[in-house]
């Protein structure tokens, strides 16, 4: 009978060696966490404020007449209920809110209340399922309604979102 040579099967890596991958995976799982965590949040370095120096041993001189200061405006548009194209059963009601850089005329509002209509009846539900779907769906709000206001839309907010 001829000899036969056991061969014995090869261990894996020492117990050493995998807590040190462990140890670098869960680093770079960390570190990733934390800088992806950061830009999710617009998180820059600070920004410095010039300050005017004070007057000092200057007599004080009245301030103008001040005016009114104008601001973002938010207006709140009617609620939005109309079926979504598919499946051409289901309802959506929505009701938005848009800030305005400054006092705008109600026709503008009204505007961006059909185009945003005429939008949310091409949705399919697919388009709309989940959170990066509702994200995609505030963004083509934004856009439709920036559009259409020549860019004095600044934001739409959505305040309430139901299908049925």
């Amino acid at each position: 009978m001829a000899n036969v040579e056991q061969v014995q099967p090869r261990k894996g890596p020492s117990l050493a060696i995998q807590a040190a991958m462990l140890l670098v995976v869960t680093a770079a799982a960390i570190g990733m966490g934390w800088m992806s965590g950061g830009y999710l949040k617009g998180v820059d370095a600070p920004v410095s404020v010039p300050v005017a120096p004070e007057n000092e041993g200057k007599a004080e001189q009245p301030a103008p007449a001040e005016q009114p200061a104008v601001g973002p405006m938010l207006v709140v548009l009617a609620p939005i209920t109309t079926n979504i194209a598919s499946p051409a059963d289901s309802w959506i009601r929505m009701e938005v809110s848009v800030v305005y850089d400054g006092p705008q005329p109600q026709a503008m509002s009204d505007d961006i209340h059909q185009d945003l209509l005429a939008l949310v009846r091409t949705l399919k539900m697919h388009q709309i399922e989940g959170a990066s779907g509702y994200q995609h769906l505030k963004a083509d709000l934004e856009e439709r309604a920036a559009i259409r206001s020549q860019g004095h839309a600044k934001q739409v907010l959505i305040r309430t979102l139901l299908l049925e």
